[in-house]
């Protein structure tokens, strides 16, 4: 029998997000960048930036000005990027962005669609930690607000996004088609590794989160194999495209 989480979530942690570390303020508005070729991208291509070790990645800030922002990663998987998330909160981080690749469960998304989820269906083991999880399956929502900010902003740059439900999963190479089509007839479009997580961590924590995904590749193709689309020129130039905006929105978000 596992140890019931959902009893305890109102009890604090031994052991604090920072651990024995001081935590210097970083000011309200950060983007995790899931990726390094999204994180090298930034870095060279989006502004002179500051950077330290942060955990596996790096924490980069600008050098031209201190807006109160910051860009952390990368990171992969659940547990990973919540433990990256709490301690930018620590560090007193109040908004977040999340910039990561998905995987297309419908036809409705192809590669290089870029995704805004509304909500993320649990298929990880690290949403239990933060929410008492309910329905079959449970899912936690983005904040709405941000989301909605968001998207106004990718559409003041002329981009159709999505705003869809995405599945978020522990085990990348067990999406078997029996599991696909189950969260499929669940309502979920792309599948992704860390956006229950850290949507039900943020919302335990209080603080606003909202990501923006990009199709790298579909489980759902013509033919019904697996397409990869990370060599297709469409990937590519959204992901660039990407990286650009979220950059220029957490400026806006530490105003």
């Amino acid at each position: 029998m596992s140890y019931p989480t959902w009893s305890d979530l109102n009890n604090p942690s031994i052991v604090p997000p920072l651990g024995a570390r001081q935590a210097n303020d970083i000011g309200p508005a950060a983007l995790m960048v899931s990726t390094e070729p999204d994180l090298r991208f930034i870095k060279n291509n989006c502004g002179q930036f500051t950077s330290r070790p942060f955990f596996m990645g790096s924490i980069m800030t600008r050098e031209s000005q201190q807006d109160g922002s910051c860009i952390a990663g990368p990171y992969i998987g659940a547990p990973y990027g919540v433990m990256l998330m709490e301690s930018m909160i620590a560090k007193g981080t109040k908004n977040i962005l999340i910039l990561g690749w998905c995987g297309a469960i419908s036809k409705h998304l192809v590669p290089g669609d870029l995704v805004v989820p509304d909500r993320a269906l649990v298929d990880e083991g690290t949403s239990r930690h933060y929410m008492d999880l309910k329905g079959d399956p449970a899912e936690v929502s983005s904040d709405p607000s941000l989301s909605d900010a968001l998207c106004s902003h990718l559409a003041d740059a002329g981009k159709n996004v999505h705003r869809l439900p995405v599945w978020s999963t522990d085990a990348i190479y067990r999406e078997t088609r029996g599991k696909v089509d189950w969260f499929k007839n669940k309502g979920a479009h792309a599948v992704d590794m860390e956006c229950s997580a850290l949507f039900s961590a943020a919302s335990y924590r209080k603080v606003r989160a909202a990501a923006l995904l990009v199709v790298s590749d579909s489980l759902v193709s013509e033919t019904g194999d697996w397409d990869p689309g990370f060599r297709k020129k469409k990937f590519k130039s959204r992901r660039q495209f990407a990286c650009k905006s979220m950059v220029e929105m957490i400026g806006t978000l530490a105003l």
